[in-house]
Formats: structure tokens, C-alpha cells, sequence
């Protein structure tokens, strides 16, 4: 594998080409398909996750990548503790119908841990990226450090936009205590967190782990944290790459989401995003 930060580069240049390649197709006008989940798809993240795709295996020769799309198909490569999670078009619900809140995200997991991710809002142009001891924005032509802020007295939260429960508002309210929560679409959610303009983002709600894999990297590498529903660190590798729930904040120790849980057995619809 190459090294980590000629990695990073090379998965920012990818999702920057996954990006272009959605803003182009967006522009010239696309239909919505329905998979067998019921969730949305289009011609746009199967061209943004061929991109992606050819770019890791030049970039990473012999790493396997578990994409959305190729799961979708059928198509989940033999993985050992060393692979991508690639979700091509994060958010697809927003994006369909016509709003910002989408991203392009590329994570690497080793030993069940997100070590380097970059997320990309090909709308707006920024992109923010992670790995051990760096963690950074991109916007406006310009790449800044960032870093998840000291806990303050007043919280701010981050919630879905398009999966916010009422699981999630009582967790708040009932066991985080006074904050302002706003709702944002796709892994943007982590970012927010990461660059230190919130505190907490909470999902309560079953996710897949390509749908996490990105912001996560970048929250831990910008000292945050994301915990699962047992108040551990959320590991990667689980079966059906299924998140049953997991509580994001800037680095401190949230309360536990567990009593707040709706009781998911594993089976039924694959879960929708973040």
C-alpha cells in the first residue's frame, strides 16, 4: 500500500473525479431507479463508484473495496482487516430532490477501525479529509486544519434530515440534556462535528457501515470519537456491514443511546444512509 499520505491524496483526487462526474450527469438530467431495499438510485452513483473503483485499485493495488453499488449487485470481495468502504453517493434522498446535502466518501478500515476517510460535497467543492494526526478542510481553494472542540456548558447537535426519529429528539432532550439541534443530510454530519461547529451527532436508527466508514476517519482524526450501542468504540467488519446505532461527539464520552433503541432484529430493509 502506499504510503498514507500519498493514499489520502490519491482518494481525494478520486472522490474530487466521483464528484465532477455526478455534477456533470446532474446536469444533463437523470432518471431515479428503486432498489430492492426500496431506497433510491441513480445513474450517478454507479458512475461516481466506477470511478472511485479503477482509482483505489491503481491507488492500492490488491486492497479489496466493499462499495455501495457492488454489494447492491452481489459483488462483496473476499477482505481480510485491511479494505475500503466506498459509498459513492452519500445522502441520495437529498440529492434527488435537488438538494446540497449529498457527499462522495472514501474510508479505509484496518483492524476494524476507519484510519484514513475523505468526504467530498461535490455541490459546494469542499471536501474534508483524515488520517492519523491529520485532519483537514478544503474549501474555497484553500485546505485548513481542523479539530473537534472542548465540551462547553451548551451543546449543539447534528441529527439526520432525512431519518431524524423521535428515538432521537427524546435522546436529547432525556439524556444529553439543553442543546439546539439542527438537521443535516448525508455523513456531512460528521464533518460538522470534526471542524469543531458542533458537539454531538447521534443515530439511533440501523446504518451501513460505507454509509459511516468516511466521517468517522475524519472525526478521529480530528479527536472526536464514535461509539456504538454498547458505549464502545463502533467497530467495523459486522455482519451484513450493519451499524445498529452509534452516538458521534467531539471526543468526550456520550450517554448511552441503548434505552433509546428501537428493537432491530437484523432482518427486514437494509438500512437508508446517515
Amino acid at each position: 500500500m502506499a504510503d498514507r499520505a500519498a493514499l489520502l491524496d490519491a482518494c481525494i483526487l478520486a472522490a474530487r473525479a466521483a464528484g465532477a462526474e455526478i455534477l456533470k450527469l446532474v446536469a444533463a438530467g437523470f432518471e431515479v431507479e428503486t432498489k430492492g431495499d426500496q431506497s433510491p438510485v441513480t445513474i450517478c452513483d454507479r458512475a461516481a463508484e466506477r470511478i472511485i473503483l479503477k482509482a483505489l485499485a491503481e491507488a492500492a493495488p490488491g486492497v479489496p473495496v466493499i462499495a455501495e453499488e457492488e454489494v447492491a449487485a452481489g459483488r462483496i470481495p473476499a477482505h481480510g482487516e485491511t479494505y475500503f468502504l466506498v459509498d459513492p453517493l452519500d445522502g441520495t434522498k437529498e440529492f434527488v430532490r435537488g438538494g446540497d446535502d449529498y457527499t462522495v466518501n472514501i474510508g479505509l478500515i484496518e483492524n476494524a477501525t476507519p484510519t484514513l476517510g475523505v468526504v467530498y460535497q461535490p455541490a459546494t467543492g469542499s471536501l474534508w479529509a483524515g488520517r492519523e494526526g491529520e485532519a483537514f478542510v478544503e474549501r474555497g481553494g484553500r485546505r485548513e486544519s481542523i479539530r473537534a472542540r472542548e465540551r462547553g456548558t451548551a451543546l449543539d447537535a447534528v441529527a439526520s434530515k432525512s431519518h431524524l426519529t423521535q428515538a432521537t429528539v427524546d435522546y436529547l432532550q432525556q439524556a444529553v440534556g439543553e442543546c439546539d439541534y439542527v438537521s443535516v443530510g448525508s455523513s456531512l454530519k460528521f464533518c460538522i462535528v470534526a471542524e469543531g461547529k458542533a458537539d454531538i451527532y447521534p443515530r439511533l436508527a440501523p446504518t451501513s457501515e460505507w454509509d459511516t466508514a468516511a466521517g468517522h476517519a475524519v472525526l478521529l482524526a480530528a479527536g472526536g470519537s464514535v461509539d456504538g450501542t454498547d458505549g464502545q468504540p463502533l467497530r467495523y467488519g459486522k455482519q451484513a456491514f450493519l451499524n445498529r446505532g452509534f452516538v458521534a461527539t467531539a471526543g468526550w464520552q456520550a450517554p448511552s443511546i441503548e434505552p433509546f433503541l428501537q428493537p432491530f432484529s437484523g432482518g427486514g430493509e437494509l438500512p437508508q444512509g446517515v
